[in-house]
């Protein structure tokens, strides 16, 4: 792409869902509302967001995912390791897609024991992989209490919708005439 539209592409920014969630959010253009995720809420590190953006591009996605997610949820919680460190789901480079069950259950092991090390009983992550992962393999084989969502389904989930107040679903009750 580089090599056939480079003058063009300066015409155009390139962000990521975490750049345009940040923005978002800081501008005042979503307003969410944390006490509607009351559960221990934590983050979990995709590989490809992580460490594989770090590596081909410089900048890998760690603290802004943390910081939707503080965002949305009032009671956070970081699993060990964490960021760089993170241990993968188990489902990476389309695992998930493969019929290699049995192995990336195995390896979802190390991920399943930090989940439940860390207490909690929300798991927001960005990956699909990583998050059928989570949700169907590794709470099912390890028997986590759990519920998993993406990032951007936490912060729909937690938005102040215009004309209702904090603390409400946002739709019919609460809203003021």
């Amino acid at each position: 792409m580089n090599r056939w539209f480079r003058d063009e592409l300066k015409n155009f920014e390139f962000i990521s869902v975490f750049d345009l969630l940040v923005r978002y959010l800081k501008e005042g253009r979503i307003r969410v509302d944390p006490a509607r995720h009351t559960a221990l809420t934590t983050y979990h590190d995709s590989c490809n967001y992580g460490r594989k953006s770090l590596k081909q591009f410089g900048h890998g996605y760690f603290e802004e995912g943390r910081w939707i997610t503080r965002q949305c949820a009032a009671d956070f919680v970081d699993m060990y390791p964490n960021r760089e460190g993170n241990y993968c789901c188990g489902a990476g480079g389309g695992a998930w897609a493969m019929p290699f069950k049995e192995e990336r259950v195995f390896y979802g092991r190390f991920k399943a024991r930090q989940i439940e090390n860390s207490r909690a009983k929300l798991v927001i992550t960005t990956c699909h992989n990583c998050r059928d992962q989570i949700m169907k393999s590794l709470r099912r084989e390890y028997d986590l209490d759990i519920e998993v969502k993406y990032l951007w389904e936490l912060v729909a989930d937690s938005l102040i919708l215009p004309g209702a107040r904090a603390g409400t679903a946002g739709g019919g009750a609460g809203v003021e005439s």
